[in-house]
């Protein structure tokens, strides 16, 4: 193992100088193709470039109803996974009991009189 040995003094606080840039950035050639720098400050990204205008307007009333059911979808996928593993959780609980060898597994509704 290497030891390690402290770095001098002179070495520690060293100053750089830094120069700005004041001539243009030159072409970069970059295979078949010539890169050009860019010029001057890039324009902020917006979605403006994406819009287009609209034949009709929009139809509120058919995207609230197309929302409540995509949520009465999601709320009843939910109840079905939460109810397949519930149900998978007493069978496994069942099984469990089975395998030990007692004979007291099967739950035995009585009703009430």
């Amino acid at each position: 193992m290497k030891s390690q040995r402290p770095i001098s003094s002179d070495e520690e606080h060293r100053v750089l100088q830094f120069r700005p840039r004041t001539s243009p950035s030159p072409t970069v050639h970059r295979g078949n193709g010539t890169v050009q720098p860019l010029r001057g400050a890039p324009k902020p990204l917006d979605l403006s470039r994406y819009e287009q205008p609209r034949t009709e307007p929009d139809d509120f009333r058919h995207r609230m109803l197309a929302n409540i059911a995509a949520l009465a979808f999601t709320i009843a996928l939910t109840a079905i996974g939460i109810w397949l593993a519930v149900s998978i959780a007493d069978l496994r609980r069942t099984q469990d009991c089975v395998l030990m060898g007692r004979r007291d597994c099967a739950k035995i509704a009585t009703p009430l009189i």
